[in-house]
């Protein structure tokens, strides 16, 4: 091996940059923050993001929905009930115009549907869909199906109203030049004697849609025509001065004339009146007691005490209220409840959780055996029992919040203990508790935020099983949250359920709602956990 020789000189001692300030050279990326490094892993996440952009627009409508929505949760109507969606501008287009289709209607129906357009002006056939004839045991008979309008297709209806608003029904009409009030028909006038009987005509008069009946008919309601046309069966107010005064038929004229209030607005094009001959016109009412009994055009009507068309977007359900308006404030009251019944979850399990991990031994054992005690009482009876007893006294929502609160916790509380145990015995633990650290200060500094990513998974993904238990619970009608005039999702199911050949809208709406919220609750759950989880910090796909 050879042997090197090596010179060292005083000169290999001088000192480097002796003048100068040596600093630390500036890294060449900027660190990043725990919250932004799981934000930019979460938006990597496609799924997650939209589902988190319609839990958004889910959210925006039950804000702004009950606002837009012209019509309040105690705003009822028992003739536009079960109705589909209805936007007055497109009446009769085919499109969110409250019709519907409907097959088989025989020639007496279709000059019912006709004769209300001749009194009201609405027309409620938008279009006939078809015309075919039929073969029947009594011959052939013409049948049609016809898109019908909803809203148009009530016609008339029976009210009883005080006089002062008979009066001001009439004042009304006067300055909008609009027939709210038609012709009277009394029950006798309906079906001629040739024809049936009293009985008969009081029966098709009370029956639904009684009040359309304008024009002569038999006891079958098929409609008596002269010429081809329909004959009124209004009734005209009686004239005692075409009677002898004093007499017989002058006393029942004049005895017969005072129950009928009078009437001094807009009449009907066909009304004989005449101003220069009194009492010689239809009448438009009759003294019910202290009340008048009309015949009102029902969409007209509507108007008058409303202040606008029908506008129901999502149609109406079995009350008459507005299923938007339902749908917007159930949703507020379910989120709400489910942020509730979560955020008291999380601080009370995260708590009792944090306790009986970090210490074990005997305190796990005792704290674990109350809760499994707890958690072997099922949800549907610890509701139904404070739904019960303790409603009364609190309020049926608060008692609901405490049901749900009373065994809720003790997922959340199982998880954190569990993650105790994962992190407590980690080499960071030991050293910090070197280093002379409290036990809270290890509980909620060093390990409770190591768990932070499971703990906000489950923590949202409570969100939707307390909207989805709360739907089941009011949809099985368990609580009954109407009696404290708070809307309801599954309720609001509930009615769907009863009418879903005939109007179903009424399920539909809430269904979409309730499944978008309960399918993008569990996506975005899932995308915060992978989003939080520490030991995938900083990596990269």
């Amino acid at each position: 091996m050879e042997k090197n020789n090596y010179n060292i000189t005083p000169e290999s001692f001088e000192f480097v940059q002796l003048n100068s300030n040596i600093h630390d050279v500036k890294l060449d990326s900027k660190p990043v923050s725990y919250l932004k490094d799981a934000m930019r892993r979460f938006a990597k996440n496609k799924g997650s993001v939209v589902a988190a952009c319609i839990i958004l627009l889910l959210i925006l409508i039950a804000i702004f929905a009950p606002i837009i929505s012209p019509y309040q949760l105690t705003d009822r109507d028992r003739v536009y009930s079960n109705k589909p969606p209805m936007i007055a501008s497109l009446a009769n287009s085919g499109f969110w115009d409250g019709c519907y289709n409907i097959k088989s209607q025989n020639e007496t129906d279709y000059i019912k549907y006709n004769a209300i357009y001749t009194e009201t002006g609405y027309n409620p056939i938008a279009k006939v869909n078809k015309t075919y004839v039929s073969q029947t045991v009594n011959g052939e008979v013409t049948l049609r199906d016809l898109h019908l309008n909803t809203y148009y297709s009530e016609g008339v209806e029976f009210q009883t109203i005080t006089l002062d608003e008979y009066k001001a029904i009439q004042e009304y009409q006067n300055e909008n030049n609009v027939q709210i009030l038609v012709p009277y028909v009394m029950p006798g006038d309906l079906v001629p004697n040739s024809q049936g009987t009293f009985a008969d005509s009081q029966t098709l008069w009370n029956g639904d849609g009684g009040a359309n009946y304008w024009y002569k008919v038999d006891k079958n309601g098929k409609p008596i025509l002269k010429n081809g046309q329909l004959i009124p069966a209004y009734k005209k107010t009686p004239n005692p001065d075409l009677y002898t005064k004093g007499s017989q038929a002058w006393l029942n004229a004049y005895l017969e004339s005072t129950q009928f209030p009078e009437y001094n607005s807009k009449r009907i094009a066909s009304d004989p009146y005449d101003s220069t001959k009194k009492n010689t016109g239809y009448v438009y009412g009759t003294y019910k007691g202290d009340s008048v009994h009309v015949r009102v055009i029902y969409y007209n009507y509507y108007i008058y005490k409303v202040g606008h068309e029908p506008q129901f977007w999502f149609g109406t359900e079995q009350y008459g209220r507005c299923i938007m308006e339902v749908v917007g404030r159930g949703a507020r009251f379910s989120l709400l409840l489910a942020l509730c019944v979560s955020v008291i979850n999380l601080t009370l399990g995260a708590l009792y959780g944090a306790i009986e991990g970090y210490y074990g031994g005997a305190i796990d054992m005792t704290m674990e055996r109350i809760s499994d005690i707890l958690s072997g009482v099922p949800l549907m009876i610890v509701v139904t029992l404070f739904n019960l007893h303790l409603a009364g006294k609190t309020g049926v929502v608060p008692a609901f919040i405490l049901a749900f609160v009373a065994t809720g916790w003790i997922g959340m509380a199982s998880l954190v203990r569990k993650q105790f145990y994962r992190f407590k015995g980690q080499e960071y633990i030991l050293a910090a508790r070197t280093l002379g650290a409290s036990d809270w200060r290890l509980m909620f500094k060093h390990i409770f935020p190591n768990s932070l990513g499971t703990i906000i998974t489950s923590c949202v993904l409570v969100i939707p099983g307390v909207i989805g238990s709360e739907t089941m619970l009011t949809y099985l009608n368990i609580v009954n949250l109407e009696s404290s005039n708070t809307a309801s999702i599954g309720a609001l199911m509930q009615q769907g359920q009863a009418c879903m050949t005939t109007t179903p809208h009424v399920i539909v709406f809430p269904a979409i709602f309730i499944s978008l919220l309960m399918i993008c609750f569990n996506l975005f759950g899932n995308g915060l956990r992978d989003a939080f989880n520490p030991s995938l910090r900083g990596s990269e796909d």
